[in-house]
C-alpha cells in the first residue's frame, strides 16, 4: 500500500507539472503575438522606449551655406523646400554618429555653445535633423563629422545665435527635446505604380520615424521599407485604392492615419494627416 501510494503521488505531482509548463509555455506566446510589431521596429534601427533622453551631451557644430540658408535645402534626409515644408533656417546636419543612417532625420535638439567664452553667445538654439554631414577619411585634422564624433553642422543663421562667426568651429552642449510642428503630418507621395515612396514630414513629437505601414481598402496593414534619409516604400501596387498610414516614432508612439488618400491619388502629391505626434 505504501508503494502504490507513492506511485499515485508521484503521477499526481507529474501531471500538475505537465499542466503548469503547458500553461506557461501557451501564456509566453501570447505575450510574443501580444508585442508582435517590437521586433520589426527592432530590426529599423531602434528599440522603442516609453519617452526622449533628453540629457545634454557633449558635441561641437560648425556651420555650412549661406545667411540665407543656401545649399542646406534637399540632402539626405529625403526633404525638398525646407521652408516650404516648414522646418526654414532652423534645422542641421548630423554627424555619423548621430544619423544613425538616417533613421534620425527630423529629430528634434537644442544646443548650446560652451566652455569657450571668447567665441560663445548666451541662449540655446532648436533645431531640426535635416541632412547628413559626411565625413572625410582624406584628412586627420579638422574633420568634425569623422566618426566617432558627435557634431553638428548647423545653417549659418543658427551658427551666429549661439556663436561667433570667426570661431568656426565651437564646443557645443546638446540634448533632444519634443518638436513643436504646426499643423499635420504631411505625406508626399513618389515613385510608381510597382516602387511607392512615402516622405512623411513635419512630424511632431520625437520627430524622427522608426515604422510605416501602408493599408489599401482592399489589404491589410503592409509594412513598408526605409528607402533613404525618411523615404519609405513599398513594392505593392496600390494605386486604385484609398491608403491609410500607420507611422510609429522612436519613443515607440503609434499614429494612424485613416483615409489618408483618396481611390484616385496620384505621384507627385502631398498629403495632409491633419493629425500630429
Amino acid at each position: 500500500m505504501k508503494l502504490l501510494g507513492k506511485m499515485f503521488y508521484v503521477e499526481c505531482f507529474m501531471i500538475i507539472m505537465v499542466t503548469w509548463f503547458v500553461s506557461m509555455s501557451y501564456g509566453h506566446r501570447a505575450m510574443i503575438s501580444d508585442v508582435a510589431e517590437a521586433p520589426v521596429i527592432d530590426d529599423v534601427g531602434g528599440s522603442p522606449s516609453n519617452g526622449l533622453d533628453t540629457s545634454w551631451y557633449d558635441a561641437r557644430a560648425t556651420f555650412y551655406g549661406d545667411i540665407h540658408g543656401g545649399e542646406t535645402q534637399q540632402g539626405a534626409c529625403g526633404y525638398g523646400d525646407l521652408f516650404r515644408q516648414g522646418y526654414g533656417l532652423a534645422t542641421a546636419a548630423l554627424s555619423t554618429a548621430l544619423f544613425n543612417e538616417g533613421y534620425t532625420c527630423g529629430a528634434c535638439y537644442e544646443i548650446m555653445c560652451a566652455n569657450n567664452p571668447q567665441w560663445c553667445l548666451p541662449g540655446s538654439i532648436k533645431i531640426t535633423a535635416t541632412n547628413f554631414c559626411p565625413p572625410n577619411y582624406t584628412k586627420t585634422v579638422g574633420v568634425w563629422c569623422n566618426p566617432p564624433q558627435k557634431h553638428f553642422d548647423l545653417s549659418l543663421p543658427m551658427f551666429l545665435k549661439i556663436a561667433q562667426y570667426k570661431a568656426g568651429v565651437v564646443p557645443v552642449r546638446y540634448r533632444r527635446i519634443p518638436c513643436a510642428k504646426t499643423g499635420g503630418v504631411k505625406f508626399e507621395t513618389k515613385g510608381n505604380p510597382y516602387f511607392l515612396m512615402i516622405l512623411p514630414y513635419n512630424v511632431g513629437g520625437a520627430g524622427d520615424i522608426k515604422f510605416v505601414q501602408v493599408k489599401g481598402n482592399k489589404t491589410g496593414w503592409i509594412p513598408m521599407t526605409k528607402n533613404w534619409g525618411q523615404n519609405w516604400t513599398t513594392g505593392v501596387n496600390l494605386t486604385g485604392q484609398g491608403l491609410s498610414l500607420r507611422v510609429t516614432t522612436s519613443d515607440g508612439i503609434k499614429k494612424d492615419f485613416i483615409n489618408l488618400m483618396p481611390k484616385n491619388w496620384g505621384f507627385g502629391q502631398t498629403f495632409d494627416g491633419k493629425i500630429n505626434f
